[in-house]
């Protein structure tokens, strides 16, 4: 298996998936924060599978020095606990509209100086900051947003859709568990549960002395704009951890008769093809059944319950494009 062949041609879709979201409907939304976001989860996920910082260093291709450097830029501010130096720098900038280099030394003095100045330079490089002067007297002036768009959609009804899906995916999940899987800050995320709670779509109880969140359903009804853009995500969830669920069990190829795993299929077709109709409608048939299969299983389970340690929840997922159609078509 060539895997840095499979992981370039992986990262390449993504980015164009990550370009289209961006763009959509018109939209410039703000990437700024994006590498940092990769470069983090990927150095947490590596060190969960039992990687040495030298290492992972040494797969990045950065010294060990500056290796350490990036991670104290992207970790919790030594000033202001419960942020990162990179977030915490940015908020007291724009909280004070314009600030100098001394200004920021003194309110991190907690924090390494060579490490705030080059957050400040990150920040400057990525169109967050703007800096004018030289030395200690270079003042920075914090974009606004006509300047370097940074509209977050923090609907409370859109938040709400990805704590239900992380509630009913990985449930029982405690509050700061879930932290980790909502896009959100924590004002956002305690409403998300207040709501969902208030509408019977989860449950709380407490376990071994913590609050822990359950779900037994999370369907988003067809035409639910508040649910699209976490659906989307479940359904790109679904596809990378069948894919992980492979690998961790050590398959590299596909098999009959298997239960993890994907396929895909093309098929060309034109108007007035004898099994056109059959071709376009199976993603419609597809959610039909699947439907239909799924209400099944909950009739049945209302009046049974199963060994809470032999389970299995499975995930499918389906997905369809028509390559070639015209913008506007309604099919």
């Amino acid at each position: 298996m060539n895997v840095n062949l499979l992981i370039d041609a992986i990262v390449r879709q993504t980015t164009v998936l990550i370009a289209q979201l961006a763009t959509a409907g018109g939209a410039r939304a703000p990437l700024a924060h994006t590498a940092n976001q990769v470069f983090s989860d990927l150095v947490g996920e590596l060190k969960d599978r039992g990687l040495g910082n030298k290492v992972i260093a040494d797969m990045f291709g950065l010294s060990l020095r500056t290796y350490h450097n990036k991670i104290a830029r992207l970790s919790e501010s030594s000033t202001d606990r419960g942020r990162s130096l990179w977030e915490a720098l940015l908020g007291f900038t724009q909280e004070r509209g314009t600030v100098t280099r001394g200004e920021v030394l003194r309110r991190f003095r907690n924090d390494d100086d060579e490490i705030v100045r080059g957050v400040l330079n990150d920040l400057v490089t990525s169109g967050m900051l703007f800096q004018t002067g030289r030395g200690d007297l270079t003042s920075y002036r914090a974009a606004q947003p006509g300047e370097a768009a940074r509209e977050v959609d923090d609907s409370g009804d859109r938040i709400a859709c990805f704590a239900w899906i992380a509630i009913y995916r990985y449930g029982p999940i405690a509050r700061a568990e879930l932290a980790e899987h909502v896009p959100a800050g924590d004002a956002a995320i305690d409403d998300a549960l207040v709501r969902l709670a208030r509408d019977g779509r989860i449950t709380g109880e407490e376990h071994d002395g913590k609050v822990v969140y359950t779900s037994a359903e999370c369907v988003f009804p067809q035409g639910d704009p508040a649910g699209w853009e976490a659906a989307v995500f479940d359904h790109y969830q679904a596809m990378v951890t069948a894919v992980c669920t492979k690998l961790r069990l050590g398959k590299t190829h596909a098999a009959a008769g298997e239960w993890v795993g994907g396929s895909t299929y093309s098929y060309d077709v034109w108007d007035g093809h004898p099994v056109e109709e059959d071709v376009l409608a199976f993603l419609a048939e597809s959610r039909k059944r699947a439907v239909e299969l799924r209400k099944r299983v909950e009739a049945y389970n209302s009046n049974h319950t199963g060994p809470a340690d032999a389970t299995r929840r499975v995930i499918a997922y389906v997905g369809q494009t028509v390559v070639g159609l015209e913008e506007g078509e309604e099919r």
